[in-house]
């Protein structure tokens, strides 16, 4: 009689960026995987990014593409681990041959916040007072809080989440503008002085979702990663990433997306600006919640009848010299 020896459970390595939050999203998706499939074993590898490694220099002026994904996606490629969870907002929208969106996880609030300094415990945004000197790193945040708000004085910010809170509780700012998920995520959620209303600010494409990104042929994996998808956001993902991905726009162009899904049907509105704020394209369309990606085509060529492309092409030249 033949004995079968059978294999012994896979092991999967997860890629994760080494700053707190992605930590705090990497462990969070291997403990869903871990209670799906307590017979595989999820181990958990870091690695740092360009954007990690460079942070006194403005996001724009660096580049955007894949600053905070390329050192994990050589690490698929190169067999070193077997996917990656990436905050999906700074995951470009086209990626490496050979690598595919596999999962797209339930979303936190993707609303931007304001978080004040202790003196302006009272203020909200639109009563802040003249020249409050205001920190972001982001051109989409920029561009629309400028367009509002043109008597704010708008200053870069970088570094990890508690070192921009640690420079506004110093006094270098007066208020800081950051992603509401990123703050809960980290048990902040007392520093959201207020949720900033998409009338002012619309949020990046992706934000407060979370990438599971891997091998295209890995299909036992693929399988797997299924089990923390979350349906309804990445219908509004993939319909805010094919807006995205039309209007060939980077994680650092002032591009800005809201999704509202009510029954089968997804309202996708986007917004281009210019960085100054001056030149400002808005629109919405409904469709079929199943049809996202064209829905997200559809709302590009709609905004760029309006206008949109010039607005683009003029930040990129600025952004190719450097200025």
């Amino acid at each position: 009689m033949t004995s079968v020896v059978s294999s012994p459970p896979r092991t999967i390595r997860i890629g994760s960026r080494k700053s707190q939050l992605a930590l705090v999203q990497t462990y969070w998706v291997q403990e869903q995987l871990q209670k799906s499939f307590p017979d595989i074993t999820f181990e958990v590898h870091t690695m740092s990014t360009q954007g990690d490694k460079i942070l006194d220099v403005a996001l724009a002026k660096i580049g955007d593409k894949g600053l905070f994904t390329k050192e994990l996606e050589l690490g698929m490629l190169n067999q070193e681990i077997d996917f990656a969870v990436h905050s999906l907002k700074d995951l470009p929208t086209n990626l490496p041959e050979g690598l595919m969106l596999a999962a797209i996880t339930e979303r936190e609030n993707p609303a931007d916040a304001l978080v004040v300094h202790e003196k302006h415990k009272d203020k909200q945004i639109d009563t802040l007072p003249e020249g409050a000197v205001i920190g972001t790193s982001s051109l989409r945040r920029l561009a629309q809080l400028r367009h509002h708000f043109p008597h704010f004085i708008f200053k870069d910010v970088r570094g990890n989440l508690i070192t921009r809170l640690a420079k506004l509780d110093a006094g270098e700012y007066d208020a800081l503008i950051l992603a509401a998920a990123g703050l809960e995520r980290l048990g902040m959620s007392d520093r959201v002085h207020q949720v900033i209303p998409k009338e002012i600010s619309l949020h990046a494409v992706g934000q407060g979702a979370l990438g599971i990104e891997c091998r295209a042929d890995d299909s036992e994996l693929l399988s797997l990663l299924k089990a923390i998808e979350h349906p309804e956001t990445r219908d509004r993902c993939l319909a805010e990433r094919s807006f995205l991905r039309s209007l060939e726009g980077g994680c650092q162009v002032p591009i800005g997306v809201n999704t509202e899904i009510s029954g089968d049907n997804l309202t996708l509105t986007g917004i281009v600006a210019s960085v100054d704020g001056q030149k400002l394209v808005k629109d919405t369309v409904t469709g079929k919640a199943n049809n996202a990606e064209a829905l997200g085509t559809e709302l590009a060529e709609v905004l760029r009848q309006q206008g949109a492309q010039e607005i683009l092409e003029e930040i990129f030249a600025v952004i190719q010299r450097g200025s």
